[in-house]
């Protein structure tokens, strides 16, 4: 698998067609006992599509951005296109997994499906356990996506979103069983697209009246409203996904401070050093050191 080249730090994989289907929207992996391929081991990357993972039987351990995950059997997992995963180690594997793009997600017939608990991913959970009950709905409807899969027709893209559907929305309610979703407000949507606006932008908008200006409201009542919902202060928000993207980087490559520091949207390295020291009292060189002798 060749990572696509998109000028950041840590390499992005696309998703690849099998060669029995040629999709190169939806894909289907099956393992048996098998070992995943191995090519990507260690290596930390992202990819360009949603990936969900029923785990049947594994014992391996992977890497969600900076949070450690053992495969536990009987148990969803869940990434989508902005994580950094790294596979730590591989042994046989028993797991159906299903890729899909957001261009699948776009289609006129599967758009209300990127709106989805499981899709958007409020709580930023990648993990999901089934009870017996779930590890049966859950098994059918992947036998039926398979079998779909398997099976070149007309009707094929459309069956393979209606059984998609099913699936994701049956997950979306474990999703809000499981991390406690309350119903949702106007003001705690706005807080929401404020949020995922600032996933898009983080690079290249640092200021909340800029995320005002895309939201079609004042920055005033923007702020007002995202620190009544959320108890912090809408530049805080900002802040804490640099920092995020930041620890990544500093976590998972061998950048410079100064490459880091200009993809994060700093024209300065010495005061992306000041942000991060003011935010995690440790300059950047120091977190990198720190955490890399944690774990090790």
């Amino acid at each position: 698998m060749q990572p696509v080249n998109d000028n950041q730090q840590v390499p992005v994989y696309p998703l690849e067609p099998d060669e029995a289907t040629g999709n190169t929207l939806f894909r289907v992996y099956t393992y048996e006992g098998s070992l995943p391929n191995q090519s990507d081991l260690l290596i930390p990357h992202r990819k360009n599509h949603y990936l969900l993972v029923f785990i049947r039987r594994a014992g391996s351990r992977q890497w969600i951005d900076m949070t450690p995950y053992r495969l536990n059997d009987n148990t969803i997992y869940f990434t989508g296109p902005d994580q950094v995963i790294v596979k730590e180690e591989f042994r046989q594997l028993w797991s159906t997994g299903i890729a899909f793009t957001k261009e699948f997600l776009s289609l006129q017939e599967n758009a209300s499906l990127s709106r989805l608990p499981i899709i958007q991913n409020p709580r930023n959970g990648h993990e999901l356990h089934l009870s017996e009950a779930d590890v049966v709905f859950v098994e059918d409807i992947l036998a039926k996506i398979n079998a779909e899969y398997h099976q070149s027709s007309d009707w094929q893209q459309r069956m393979l979103a209606a059984y998609l559907t099913v699936l994701l929305t049956y997950l979306s309610r474990l999703y809000t069983e499981q991390f406690e979703s309350k119903p949702v407000s106007t003001d705690k949507r706005l807080l929401q697209k404020y949020q995922a606006t600032i996933d898009e932008h983080y690079r290249q908008l640092h200021q909340v009246s800029e995320y005002a200006a895309l939201l079609n409201v004042s920055a005033g009542y923007l702020s007002e409203t995202v620190k009544a919902q959320s108890g912090k202060p809408a530049i805080t928000h900002i802040h804490e996904r640099l920092v995020l993207e930041a620890r990544r980087l500093l976590f998972h490559t061998q950048q410079s401070l100064k490459e880091i520091a200009f993809d994060l949207g700093f024209s300065d390295a010495s005061y992306f050093n000041r942000f991060f020291k003011r935010e995690t009292d440790l300059t950047p060189a120091e977190y990198r050191a720190s955490i890399r002798e944690m774990y090790q």
